[in-house]
């Protein structure tokens, strides 16, 4: 079989989805290091064993498994990280946390940064990358989401940033120095919601989807617990959902001096940033 005839049989497979030439794309990339290009230009051949493999790879994603955990990794701002089942996958707009971060310790030396609800690491890990001159600890309760950010702490050997496996609700940091950006991205989804998510999103854990009843547990827990670990003039920035934008300011506006939803590409809610 050529690459460009199981290309095409990989194509038809994943019709179900809105982006089958890119997934396509990605596992040929990835998996079988054959670019799109490399299709039109060669008369590539590919053996019984790559068949085999990309078919299996096909039939789980029909599953309902997600194309990142297929691969095993995924590209977040400019690094690449890995994920698995366990874990809650990059996505595109979370990357605003890490813009946000970065704009508020331009000024400052040497800053303290504490990632919340850490998962993989791509948000505290991709600051640390930009500001080799930071400390930032990344807390994170659940096994398998701490052992893929170790992994990733580990994948670029960066020195300034400090896993920590705790649970946000009852860790003691008093030995810890005090927070100069303190970031997160929560679960946030309503719990009566979560039944109706898309199927690749349920193959995520629940754990870091469940936002308790009114999705908004987690702010309230970083709001009576947390405040205190971050300096005077801190910053700090969470991802939300959709229409709680308002809400999450109403629960930090007693202790905060500033509030502001700051909205996606789709006129949505996506994060609030707070100044203590």
């Amino acid at each position: 079989m050529t690459a460009n005839e199981l290309y095409r049989f990989c194509l038809k497979e994943l019709s179900f989805t809105d982006c089958g030439d890119f997934e396509a794309s990605c596992i040929f990339e990835d998996i079988l290091n054959i670019y799109k290009n490399d299709l039109i230009t060669k008369n590539l051949q590919v053996t019984n064993q790559q068949v085999d493999l990309v078919k299996s790879l096909i039939y789980q994603r029909k599953k309902g498994r997600p194309l990142q955990y297929i691969l095993g990794k995924w590209d977040f701002y400019d690094m690449s990280f890995f994920v698995g089942e366990g874990v809650l996958i990059p996505r595109p707009e979370t990357e605003m946390l890490v813009d946000l971060a970065l704009d508020s310790i331009k000024n400052i030396q040497n800053p303290i940064i504490f990632d919340l609800c850490a998962g993989s690491g791509c948000v505290g890990l991709t600051v640390a990358k930009h500001r080799p001159d930071s400390k930032v600890y990344l807390f994170e309760k659940e096994d398998k989401a701490y052992e893929y950010l170790e992994k990733n702490t580990e994948k670029y050997s960066l020195t300034n940033a400090y896993p920590q496996k705790c649970d946000i609700f009852s860790f003691g940091f008093s030995d810890l120095p005090q927070a100069d950006v303190l970031l997160s991205n929560p679960p946030y989804i309503k719990t009566e919601e979560i039944p109706s998510l898309q199927r690749e999103v349920l193959n995520e854990p629940v754990s870091a989807l469940d936002g308790g009843s009114d999705g908004l547990d987690f702010y309230r827990c970083i709001y009576s617990k947390w405040l205190k670990a971050v300096a005077a003039g801190g910053f700090l920035a969470f991802e939300c959902g959709d229409g709680q934008g308002q809400e999450i300011c109403n629960i930090f506006k007693p202790k905060t001096v500033s509030q502001k939803i700051i909205f996606d590409f789709n006129n949505i809610d996506r994060i609030v940033t707070f100044r203590i």
